[in-house]
């Protein structure tokens, strides 16, 4: 058994059904033992595609994905991704090959200090120098990825501890010619080298599964929330994407909220967890409802630039924060009442301590709300019906809401275009959308949609573009075709980088680096195999949607490239 069958053998004990990966000379025995274990190895075209795809298994499951990548430049291709991935607390393992232990700073092929560039964006980094501590690291590596804040980990394995012995003694020189000293002296050396690389390796074996159960809060601070709720009248729950790290218990926290009754704004992962049209759940103007309310509980979204730092919320309102990082509990602005825990836990513990009648006050308060939500809903509407020379955005939006199913998981990766997706299209269930969160990357797409489309080999799998970020997936419809994973991605395509644009233009008077063409990004995945549709007439809008959702189910990955008109819907929304 070599290095890498090491490595695999705690990839199965583990559970961990994919592996993620772009091939490469130095991890090629971890991916061929993966295989031989049945893990299923997907390969892609881009490094950050593998990491983006491990991070949606990560989110979809509960459980950590998985990906490797080869040394240097496949580490460092890894790097947005893996910060995306810190940024959004997503249980990521990534195994990094690395030049052979006795080659290092000599100049061996894609060396470099791979440790300097990828500690500062993950969670917990090991540097393995040893064949028996491969696999203790990955087993830790398990654990910490998991467990407080969840975050991605990054185990570097370098090539000679990864294939047989036999192997890497022939590397090293074991018939090395020479008859001098300095030649002996030298194959002494490599020899001792070698024999410390492989001592005591059979000696290790993996161990069982790792979990990592979710921090708990205070019940005496939790019976204060329960109180302080109790006695507000409008009070407002906010849930973010960090409830939803217990995935397999999102229908538990669903239900909690509905026991606790107060209405509630859902963003990023959480969107979809009360499902379409939910009473209690608000869409829109939620700037004025935070400022109206006077208890405000934060569950798993700090006061960062989403909520203007924490200005959103009206100085006078009890502020409950709850979250599993102690940095965000009190970013900003100090919570009233602040619970070191895991949101999802603290709210299913909340609602089972409210054995009192809500107050009456909260029914007015949910009217109120609803009121202002079925307005913004209808000038929504009225501005769908809006001529602006080829489809109208929200036209577009509205009638992919119309025509998505039960079984449809959503993926946004673009600026403008997906901005304005957020407010028309509903996602029908909880972990029904993913976005890339809060470091805004562009990209994420075709990873996201790897994952999905395997931990729900049966979902329709949607994938919103902006123009500008399918440049970065187009190539994986290769992996799309190659893997026979059939996705739709609808690109709003208005030839532009619009979120920037827009207010470039304005405040510089200058479009420069903004402007791009209405590309035939249709015809150019039909190279690959896959289908491609192209929309500009609004009056075909249904039919044509209809048409490239019925292709995809098919079989067929599809590109529904959409000409978009001009609008000001999102003026003036810059975020900093």
């Amino acid at each position: 058994m070599h290095g890498g069958d090491r490595v695999a053998e705690v990839l199965k004990a583990q559970g961990v059904e994919l592996l993620f990966t772009l091939v490469g000379g130095h991890i090629s025995p971890i991916l061929v033992g993966a295989k031989r274990r049945g893990v299923r190895v997907i390969d892609t075209r881009h490094e950050a595609t593998a990491v983006f795809a491990a991070d949606a298994v990560a989110r979809l499951t509960g459980r950590p994905g998985v990906a490797a990548v080869t040394a240097g430049p496949g580490v460092t291709n890894a790097i947005t991704a893996l910060k995306n991935a810190q940024m959004a607390q997503s249980p990521v393992v990534v195994i990094g090959g690395a030049a052979p232990t006795a080659l290092q700073g000599r100049g061996a092929l894609q060396d470099i200090d791979q440790m300097a560039v990828v500690r500062p964006v993950v969670k917990w980094a090991k540097q393995v120098r040893r064949v028996r501590e491969l696999i203790p690291a990955l087993e830790e590596a398990f654990y910490v990825a998991q467990s407080g804040v969840p975050g991605p980990v990054f185990v570097e394995c370098p090539v000679d501890l990864l294939y047989d012995e036999a192997t890497v003694r022939s590397w090293y020189g074991a018939d090395r010619g020479g008859k001098s000293l300095a030649d002996k002296a030298l194959k002494h050396y490599l020899r001792f080298h070698v024999n410390r690389l492989f001592r005591g390796a059979d000696s290790v074996h993996p161990g069982d599964r790792i979990e990592a159960a979710p921090p708990a809060p205070d019940l005496t601070a939790l019976q204060k929330v329960a109180e302080r709720l109790l006695a507000a009248r409008r009070p407002l729950l906010l849930i973010g994407s960090q409830a939803m790290l217990d995935a397999g218990r999102v229908h538990e926290l669903a239900q909690a909220l509905e026991t606790i009754a107060a209405p509630v704004y859902l963003s990023g992962m959480a969107r979809g967890l009360l499902g379409r049209d939910h009473p209690l759940q608000m869409r829109h103007k939620r700037r004025e409802a935070l400022r109206e309310a006077d208890f405000v509980l934060l569950a798993g979204v700090p006061c960062d630039f989403r909520l203007d730092y924490g200005n959103h919320i009206r100085r006078s309102a009890v502020y409950v924060s709850v979250n599993r990082s102690r940095e965000d509990l009190t970013k900003n602005r100090k919570p009233t009442l602040g619970l070191l825990a895991d949101p999802a836990l603290a709210l299913r513990m909340l609602a089972a301590m409210l054995s009192s009648p809500r107050p009456e006050a909260w029914r007015e308060w949910v009217a109120h709300l609803r009121a202002r939500d079925d307005a913004r809903n209808a000038e929504i509407a009225a501005q769908a019906l809006a001529p602006t020379g080829k489809v109208n955005p929200l036209h577009l939006c509205m009638e992919i809401d119309r025509q998505l199913t039960p079984n449809s998981i959503l993926i946004g990766d673009g600026g403008d275009f997906v901005a304005t997706a957020s407010y028309v299209i509903q996602p029908p269930g909880p972990l029904r959308w993913l976005d890339p969160g809060a470091f805004g990357t562009l990209g994420v797409g075709a990873g996201f949609a790897l994952g999905a489309r395997l931990v729900h080999p049966t979902a329709d799998v949607w994938v919103l573009y902006g123009d500008g970020s399918f440049g970065y997936s187009v190539a994986e419809f290769d992996t799309f075709v190659r893997h026979g994973l059939p996705v739709l991605a609808v690109i709003g395509n208005d030839a532009s980088w619009s979120q920037i644009a827009r207010e470039q233009v304005e405040l510089l008077g200058d479009p420069v680096a903004t402007e791009l063409a209405h590309s035939d990004y249709e015809r150019a995945v039909e190279g690959f195999g896959a289908a491609g549709f192209r929309l500009e007439d609004p009056e075909l809008a249904a039919e044509t949607i209809e048409q490239a959702r019925q292709t995809a189910a098919s079989g067929r990955p599809t590109v529904l490239n959409v000409i978009l008109g001009k609008t000001d819907f999102r003026k003036g929304s810059i975020s900093m």
